[in-house]
């Protein structure tokens, strides 16, 4: 008899938003005030028990439950603690959608929290705000309630809460707390509530926790990591009775880490990720703890090519034979959360490409298949076919292009820039643009209304003409164009309104990207990316901007800007090819954006904006890996604009500005301005130029929050040009939104951008009477 131990599968985390995102239309929906919290919670329903029961169905043994989430696992985690912020006027008792929605998206009155990058992947969580005065109670049963809910269905769930030590550590000090205040130091502040947690959990007959603790793949100091070593001894008597699992993922846990993970004692297991984190199987081999079970995660959980079974079974056979036959957990190396839901939704994708992939719900049957086999019990017919998968895409003709292969290595070793010095360059683009101090702009896109998508819809489905749909893309330019003079904008964009997504269009447009229908991936909240798919060599058939940005320019007389998306951000938000090193594929689309900008220059276009949003997402967890990165991510985005005159200004644009470790990369990207995301962060990024580095070039750092529905006030504006104008010089600083306003109704956007004009005019003319 096979031991019930021997085919043990584990899933680390699921999807939340459903194969068709039906959790996202159910949320604005909701939001939106057209359904009821009733309605709401019913999806809500369904769709985690459609979840359990596919993977009860598939065999996996370990099944987590509480990685739902109606908008972020920490803001959740944020909820259990009744850590909420004293501006949303919460009065204790159990955290309802009131409270918890006004966190995540502020409100009439009060802004939202925090948000940023979930470690370095395109996910965002909310920062929780925390102080010495925060009074932690328990304060949402969420765990508990859906370990129960799982069970009334006779399906047995692994509940999954954010670790007491990563929770800190992810979090920032509140307003008006000291920065330097130490978050480790609410510990014992904290527990009192995870033991609360633990005993309902017990009480419910939980056998398994998982506590999520990704921070141990980042460089902790002693301190840092005693606190785990602290918390978990103080749980421990209260864990006593039930299974532990502490679970870790995205990177490499370091020897130290590794050593105080080990030496738990109330610990019953843990999660490590094998696809990233191959150094830490050499951890394994020389120091695993005795009769402890090691959950290997060893299909990829970030990203969506087939796993290959037999290579993977293979170092499952390593691992047993270091930690004991019955003690390895076949599992993924992350939640798959950061992958898209299920291949049985893109009957349209092509046939041969689709048998390379692996979503979601294939990556659960392919960790049972490797537990069954790990145990024993080889289903041939599966492995075989994942064989042949693996075959043909390492023969496919389809994936190496000579040429673009022979480009990208001529790129190495050699130094791409502009030729003249930024401030000269500045000149000469003054001369010609001829912008009043304080210039205002917008980041790119403007509100995609639902007419424009069914435009877009209808001519994808070949419902209309292309004339027709020209036709439509031209009025919607030209509304947007109008508006923006209006306003009094001085440099204007044309909305992108024949863009379904900024990676998205321009993949559609190059050769060697993939695309799905169903694809989609959570990024925030309701908000939803559908990663294009690079499976081989990437080159750029035809202009892909030109004739829609020269159309806008010639309805206005002030400059249009140009709108690409760069090398990085298209890299960075993709599912990318795993057959050669990222950084050879991120060449390979620079040289693609360099034709674009070039081509836009020919065509008069004088005002580039190449977005690289994702560019800090994409810094390797670990500081020894970063100066590789950012060499070859910044050398990426000067490859795209070495070309162009003096007299081009190229912009960028950035996302979630935890930049001051990374500044100096920054600067070294050559950019004539860059527009950067600041209203969220607390003007966190202003800090880096208090102290001292000088950025001699063109910077606006966002005077308000896009994510957000609220309104800002021209005086809250004005305010927060008053901090920039202290640490930036008034010839550099530009005035703009946070990023683009695609998300955002029209009804907010005007009075917000005739707001953001009304205060960048009454600092000139402060500044003009100073003089």
């Amino acid at each position: 008899m096979v031991s019930c131990w021997a085919m043990a599968s584990h899933i680390v985390g699921y999807p939340r938003m459903g194969p068709k995102r039906e959790l996202k239309f159910a949320l604005e929906s909701f939001w939106d005030g057209k359904s009821s919290a009733e309605e709401l919670q019913k999806v809500a329903t369904d769709l985690r028990s459609s979840i359990w029961k596919q993977m009860a169905d598939a065999g996996i043994k370990f099944i987590p439950s509480n990685t739902f989430s109606y908008y972020d696992q920490v803001l959740d985690a944020t909820a259990m603690l009744g850590a909420v912020p004293p501006r949303y006027g919460w009065n204790g008792g159990e955290i309802g959608f009131d409270i918890y929605f006004s966190m995540a998206r502020g409100n009439a009155s009060v802004p939202a929290m925090e948000m940023t990058k979930w470690f370095d992947t395109n996910y965002h969580y909310i920062v929780p705000e925390l102080g010495p005065d925060v009074k932690f109670s328990y304060a949402s049963h969420k765990a508990v309630d859906e370990y129960k809910e799982a069970k009334a269905l006779g399906i047995e769930t692994v509940p999954v809460i954010v670790g007491p030590v990563s929770y800190l550590l992810l979090s920032k000090p509140a307003k008006g707390v000291e920065k330097s205040f130490s978050l480790l130091s609410l510990i014992d502040k904290i527990l009192p509530v995870y033991k609360e947690v633990v005993a309902e959990l017990k009480a419910a007959g939980a056998r398994w926790i998982q506590f999520d603790e990704p921070k141990l793949v980042m460089d902790l100091d002693a301190h840092e990591l005693q606190a785990f070593t602290h918390a978990y001894l103080e749980l421990e008597a209260t864990l006593s009775g039930v299974h532990v699992l502490i679970e870790t993922y995205f990177a490499d846990v370091p020897a130290e880490a590794f050593k105080t993970l080990s030496s738990l004692k109330g610990v019953s297991g843990f999660g490590f990720d094998l696809v990233r984190g191959t150094k830490t199987l050499d951890l394994i081999k020389v120091g695993f703890p005795l009769g402890k079970f090691l959950f290997a995660g060893v299909v990829d959980g970030r990203n969506i090519w087939a796993n290959d079974l037999a290579a993977s079974l293979d170092t499952l056979h390593a691992l047993e034979a270091i930690v004991g036959k019955d003690k390895v957990v076949v599992s993924t190396s992350c939640s798959l959360l950061h992958t898209a839901v299920d291949l049985v939704n893109e009957p349209k994708l092509d046939k041969e490409i689709k048998s390379w992939l692996a979503f979601a719900a294939q990556k659960v049957l392919e960790v049972n298949a490797l537990a069954k086999a790990l145990a024993g019990h080889r289903d041939e017919a599966f492995f075989s076919s994942n064989a042949l998968a693996h075959a043909s895409r390492k023969s496919s003709p389809r994936v190496i292009n000579e040429a673009v292969q022979e480009a990208a290595a001529a790129l190495k070793g050699s130094d791409h820039r502009r030729a003249t010095n930024v401030s000269a360059r500045l000149d000469a683009q003054q001369k010609k643009l001829n912008l009043p101090i304080l210039p205002t702009t917008t980041i790119g896109s403007f509100p995609q209304t639902q007419d424009l998508r069914r435009v877009r819809r209808e001519y994808k489905a070949k419902k209309i003409s292309e004339d027709d749909y020209v036709k439509s893309i031209k009025e919607e330019i030209n509304k947007v164009v109008k508006i923006q003079e209006e306003l009094d904008i001085d440099v204007l964009v044309h909305g992108e309104p024949e863009r379904n997504d900024m990676v998205e269009y321009f993949g559609e447009q190059l050769s060697g990207f993939a695309f799905t229908a169903n694809g989609w991936v959570q990024s925030y909240g309701s908000r939803c990316v559908k990663p294009p798919i690079i499976y081989g060599d990437v080159s750029r058939p035809k202009a892909m901007t030109v004739f829609w940005l020269s159309m806008a320019q010639s309805m206005t007389k002030r400059p249009m800007k140009g709108m690409l998306t760069g090398p990085v951000t298209i890299l960075n938000w993709s599912f990318v090819r795993n057959d050669q090193p990222r950084h050879e594929t991120c060449y390979q689309i620079a040289l693609a954006i360099k034709d674009e900008v070039e081509d836009l220059e020919k065509a008069g276009i004088t005002v580039i904006q190449i977005d690289e949003a994702a560019l800090r997402e994409g810094l390797p967890l670990r500081k020894s890996e970063h100066s590789f990165y950012l060499d070859w991510a910044v050398h990426s985005f000067r490859i795209t604009n070495c070309g162009v005159q003096d007299t081009t200004q190229i912009h960028t644009h950035m996302c979630y500005s935890n930049f001051n470790d990374i500044i100096h990369s920054i600067i070294n990207m050559d950019a004539d301005v860059i527009t950067i995301e600041n209203s969220r962060s607390d003007e966190k990024l202003l800090s880096v130029f208090r102290e001292g580095v000088k950025y001699g070039a063109g910077i606006g750092p966002g005077v308000y929050d896009i994510h957000s529905p609220r309104i800002p006030s021209t005086e809250e504006i004005a305010d927060r040009i008053k901090k920039m104008l202290a640490v930036l010089e008034c010839n550099f600083l530009w005035v703009n939104p946070d990023c683009g306003l695609k998300t955002r109704k029209y009804s907010e956007v005007k009075p917000a951008l005739s707001n953001m004009v009304a205060a960048a005019k009454v600092h000139r003319t402060e500044l003009a009477s100073a003089k």
